[in-house]
């Protein structure tokens, strides 16, 4: 079942974070503050998804107005090429386009090959014409990428 995230459902969902080898964790945005934060600004485009009673999978998804963006999507690898990744995509883009949001982006680690090889599979497009830029404006806000 895919449904919408809450903050209740943020101890599923961090459990999860932290099965994902290579999955890098903020301590500030990825906290639960941080994504109860994010969930009052976006309150109806991030999903999760659940299976034998536990969250397999999960997308936080926001917008700007003008721009959706997609981070932390990730399954569970036990329960992955069931169609649940592609599935949460569907539904967190639908909810921007009933919010009026025409494009919509994301992030994947180039090392990332089974992000990348998924986002290719289900027609996103990698862009090469540009250039992404990051400032850090919080220094305490560190990443931590599991083993």
């Amino acid at each position: 079942m895919i449904r919408i995230m809450k903050i209740d459902d943020y101890d599923g969902v961090r459990d999860l974070w932290m099965k994902i080898k290579g999955f890098g964790i903020r301590s500030i945005d990825d906290s639960r503050e941080g994504v109860e934060q994010f969930l009052k600004r976006n309150p109806t485009t991030s999903v999760v998804a659940v299976e034998d009673g536990k969250i397999v999978g999960s997308i936080l998804c926001g917008h700007d107005g003008r721009r959706g963006c997609m981070y932390h999507v990730c399954v569970d690898e036990e329960y992955r090429m069931r169609g649940i990744g592609k599935s949460m995509v569907v539904k967190a883009m639908e909810a921007l386009k009933a919010e009026n949001i025409n494009k919509v982006s994301l992030i994947a680690f180039t090392q990332n090959d089974i992000g990348n090889a998924f986002w290719k599979e289900i027609g996103w497009t990698k862009r090469e014409d540009l250039n992404y830029y990051d400032f850090t404006l919080n220094e305490a806000n560190i990443t931590a990428f599991n083993k």
